[in-house]
């Protein structure tokens, strides 16, 4: 199963190509307003890098948010444009699952944090398993002081993953058995391992269902009739 993986939900932008789960071409740039100019040009290079087509593609797999808006809307249209072009389906993964994924820890329950900006943070719960995490309860819109909450009201040892740098100074200080680590941000390699096993799964959506997770309003509406015409998929 040959796979395409867009992450664009957060600061940093991310391409992958794989087969299976095994990356054969990457990209990637951390940078909050590039979003719309890196994603064509680097999957153009993922292609090249790897010697395919968007012909060869299976599956195509998007990070539909929560993040910032402008980058959650510049991958999925994309990845809708991709993904019709060639009719194939199209795979959507949640920010927070792929940042959970990519956490290091043996036993700690995780915490993935994305910041949305406007003062607030998407945040969800995790478990180690075998072979990844899984989700141990719902994704929530908090404030950084709500976080905290959130914290102390765990008592499992935990792992903060995520935006967490972006914090004001002092929300986790004091807190016990906190620790904070990597990934800052999600990258399109988990994207694609995440929407792999979905694949494996048949847990794919029909196209009408694949929509952004904002978690809120977003700040700016922008025309994107201009953009789904550029590409590799433009006919």
């Amino acid at each position: 199963m040959k796979i395409l993986a867009i992450e664009s939900a957060t600061a940093s932008s991310s391409i992958a190509l794989g087969e299976d789960r095994h990356i054969v071409a990457s990209a990637r740039r951390v940078d909050r307003r590039g979003h719309v100019g890196f994603l064509v040009p680097a999957i153009d290079f993922c292609f090249s890098q790897a010697g395919w087509s968007p012909d060869d593609i299976d599956v195509v797999a998007v990070d539909v948010g929560p993040g910032l808006f402008t980058g959650i809307r510049a991958g999925l249209a994309t990845a809708q444009a991709l993904a019709g072009a060639i009719g194939v389906p199209l795979v959507p993964v949640l920010s927070l699952d792929a940042l959970a994924l990519r956490a290091a820890t043996g036993r700690r329950r995780i915490w993935a944090v994305v910041d949305t900006r406007r003062g607030e943070l998407a945040v969800g719960p995790y478990q180690p398993a075998p072979g990844g995490v899984v989700r141990d309860g719902p994704a929530e819109l908090v404030t950084p002081h709500g976080l905290r909450g959130l914290l102390e009201s765990d008592s499992s040892d935990v792992l903060v993953v995520g935006d967490w740098a972006a914090l004001p100074e002092g929300t986790l200080r004091g807190l016990h058995g906190v620790r904070t680590g990597r990934p800052r941000y999600p990258d399109a390699g988990a994207v694609l391992e995440v929407a792999h096993g979905k694949a494996e799964r048949d847990e794919i959506p029909r196209p009408d269902e694949v929509r952004p997770q904002y978690m809120r309003e977003p700040d700016v509406d922008i025309n994107w009739s201009d953009f789904r015409s550029e590409g590799p998929w433009a006919k």
